[in-house]
């Protein structure tokens, strides 16, 4: 997803008689080819949206659908919303006259005929089958239902392209798409509601799924462009093109081969779109985004800023220290780096080069600290969700062991931020500039949904009803604060919920397309031999391997997708190796969240150098430098299962406290600046064999991190006191 936005929705400052500094945290930046409806439209589009929202809590709660049916709907009501919000060429002003290649429209009128011929077809199956017929006539599915449907859904694709017009225009060809997505839904949902649905992946398999599923899989592709980007989709066409070219390819590559119509008859179920990314967006994911948008809408995150403002904001270099608890708090609930990076970021990122960091320094502990949140317990943005589901491990399990690599991590960049400013002589900000921490502490209740959550969680809660439950306490704490959440509050927060889900639900259905492959070619095993093969030289090389591939498949894309898609490639071969699956996948989940802010496609720092003014690849360089700690703790888990919480408290306890020491002296070695002053090469590369060893947790590694961190220190102290004697400090 793009991250532009309009400057009347960036995050503002103001200073009055209670001191607060931020308002508008919690709007939603409005991405550069969303669409802007006016009047009856703009209405019509809202109820929709509040529907879709609304459809979610009452089938979670209260009305279950078949799993199937449920799944299907999901995706269906998020291709609509996005067909309907998110254009697909760039929009043009009534200046260049509100319309270009009209032909556009043209054709795309005359696609709509056969487009409703499609989906009436789908009511006259359905009728087929209510009235006791087996099988749907194959006539029927390929020429009154298959081939218009792939026809009129590549035109309507195609005329998206060039499609161009005002903002608040809707456009004719996504109409087509639209009506292309509720016929594929339709299909899907009468046969896949009859004994038909056990044939699929045999040549018993009724061929109008296979055309449904190409339809459906093409129309996902084109909703993941304009909303993710190009990434995922080169990525997922290159996986489909193996699926064809995979007999033909040497080595461990090759595989015996699948026809388009077996394929394809497979891949729309639960062993690709509807299996376990979907299974997670539609459960999960969904009701946790509405959880986020009642707290946006009764201004949390706007407390959440402020609040960090008041704790930390006095301290040196205080706008960024504020950046990393409030992006942390932000980024764990909304699940996604870079659209944290926009939304705290506008605020945070002025304010830090205000106070003397660079335009890349600032950017980049932004992006670090939005890409932290992905890995902060309870939410952990969305990915935890997808590794409950794959792993089958509980996800308050999940969550527990999350909590030591997240204060690693946050340590870590708050080491480096602070480093920085004593190195640079950043002051904090003053107390005028603040928000006082005594009326803040007053709104502290506002924290109250966070902690049902967590305490509903542990009680042995399901995640559905304890999340339900946070949700309505968002409606009910709001009332004691001045943003109280009434019907129209309510009805805002569900459509809300809805435009924030379309990014991830499509982007799950798209890496389900991934999954699918991996899963009916077998490559993901064959991955696994060629690791074990590594792992026969060397298990370290074995896991640099993995860091590489896991990392290279989650550039450009968004958390939720990379984790995904790594999951499925490089975590069986791990737990091959003798890991342990929980510590096989936080892994593989690390350094997919990391490569939001790996060099060369780093989302999150592109999105913040963006805001900062800075050169897109330097700040990704500087934010990959202040979240190294990210790309060295996962290596420990291997080593040292009590960074994962997997040991007796004693040596959790002995763990905690030497790996965050062993990050002090990581941030010190990284930057340069040790014992209040700047350090020589020795002593850094002192700083950095200590942190290693003392990050590995054993006794004796411990014990000889120790005497570095000592030997480096008392060259700090004798190089002050020769700089002191020549004058130089």
């Amino acid at each position: 997803m793009t991250n532009e936005q309009n400057s009347k929705d960036l995050p503002d400052i103001e200073v009055g008689e209670d001191h607060v500094l931020a308002h508008n945290v919690d709007d939603e930046p409005v991405e550069a080819n969303r669409r802007l409806f006016e009047g009856g439209l703009l209405k019509f589009v809202a109820m929709l949206a509040i529907a879709y929202s609304a459809f979610h809590l009452y089938s979670l709660n209260i009305a279950p659908l078949e799993t199937w049916s449920f799944r299907i709907v999901h995706i269906a009501g998020a291709l609509v919303l996005g067909f309907v919000l998110f254009a697909g060429a760039r929009f043009v002003s009534s200046e260049e006259g509100g319309a270009r290649h009209r032909w556009t429209t043209w054709i795309s009128a005359g696609a709509m005929l056969p487009a409703l011929y499609v989906l009436y077809q789908t009511f006259s199956f359905w009728q087929m089958v209510q009235d006791g017929a087996m099988r749907i006539p194959v006539e029927l599915e390929v020429w009154h239902f298959g081939w218009p449907l792939l026809a009129v859904t590549g035109i309507g694709i195609v005329m998206s392209w060039f499609h161009q017009r005002e903002r608040s225009v809707f456009s004719v060809p996504d109409l087509v798409l639209i009506v292309c997505s509720l016929a594929v839904a339709a299909y899907f949902l009468v046969v896949y509601n009859t004994s038909m649905r056990m044939s699929t992946g045999t040549s018993f398999a009724p061929v109008g799924i296979s055309f449904a599923a190409i339809a459906g899989t093409a129309l996902i592709m084109e909703l993941t462009r304009r909303v993710a980007g190009m990434a995922l989709v080169i990525i997922g066409l290159v996986f489909l093109a193996y699926v064809f070219a995979g007999p033909y390819l040497p080595g461990f590559l090759g595989y015996p081969g699948l026809s388009v119509q077996r394929f394809f008859s497979q891949v729309y179920t639960d062993a690709g779109i509807l299996g376990p990314t979907t299974a997670v967006s539609s459960t999960y994911i969904i009701l946790f985004i509405i959880f986020a948008a009642f707290l946006q809408s009764s201004k949390v995150g706007d407390y959440f800023v402020n609040f960090a403002f008041a704790a930390a904001g006095r301290s040196r270099g205080g706008p960024a220290k504020v950046s990393i608890f409030a992006s942390g708090l932000m980024g764990m609930i909304n699940g996604t780096s870079a659209g944290n990076v926009v939304s705290t970021g506008s605020l945070t990122i002025p304010l830090m080069k205000k106070v003397g960091y660079s335009k890349q320094s600032a950017g980049a502990v932004e992006a670090a600290a939005s890409t932290g949140g992905q890995i902060m317990p309870p939410i952990m943005g969305a990915g935890a969700f997808i590794m409950a589901e794959i792993t089958g491990i509980p996800y308050t399990e999940i969550a527990i062991a999350a909590i030591i690599p997240a204060i690693l991590y946050f340590a870590s960049v708050y080491f480096m931020v602070d480093f920085e400013a004593a190195k640079t002589g950043m002051r904090g900000m003053r107390e005028d500039e603040l928000p006082k921490l005594r009326t803040m502490m007053k709104q502290c209740y506002l924290f109250v949904p966070i902690i049902i959550l967590i305490v509903a969680l542990f009680m042995g809660y399901s995640v559905i009803r304890a999340g339900t439950l946070a949700t309505v306490s968002a409606a009910v704490v709001s009332w004691l604060s001045p943003n109280k959440m009434g019907l129209r509050h309510i009805l805002q927060a569900l459509e809300i919920a809805s435009y924030m889900a379309i990014q991830i639900i499509v982007v799950c259905a798209a890496a389900g397309v991934i999954v699918g492959v991996i899963s009916l070619t077998g490559v993901g095993a064959r991955f696994s031999v060629l690791l074990l093969d590594v792992a026969a030289t060397s298990q370290l090389l074995a896991l640099i391997f993995a860091m590489f591939i896991s990392i290279l498949l989650g550039m450009g894309m968004p958390t939720t997708a990379a984790y995904a898609v790594a999951a499925s490639v490089v975590a069986p071969g791990l737990v091959q190796l003798g890991i342990e699956p929980l510590t096989a996948h936080f892994f593989v989940f690390y350094f997919a969240v990391v490569s939001a802010i790996t060099p060369p496609v780093a989302l999150a720092s592109y999105a913040a150098a963006g805001i900062s003014g800075a050169n897109a690849m330097e700040t990704s360089v500087a934010s990959f430098r202040i979240g190294i700690a990210a790309f060295i703790v996962p290596f420990m888990f291997f080593y040292n299962g009590a960074l994962l919480m997997e040991a007796g408290w004693f040596e959790i306890a002995r763990a905690l406290v030497t790996a965050t020491f062993g990050v002090y002296m990581l941030s010190g070695g990284v930057l340069g600046w040790f014992a209040s002053i700047s350090a020589s090469w020795i002593t850094r590369v002192l700083l950095i064999a200590a942190a290693l060893l003392m990050i590995e947790g054993g006794l004796w590694t411990d014990l000889t991190g120790i005497a570095l961190a000592i030997l480096a220190f008392v060259i700090q102290k004798q190089r002050k006191t020769r700089l002191a004697t020549a004058g130089a400090l």
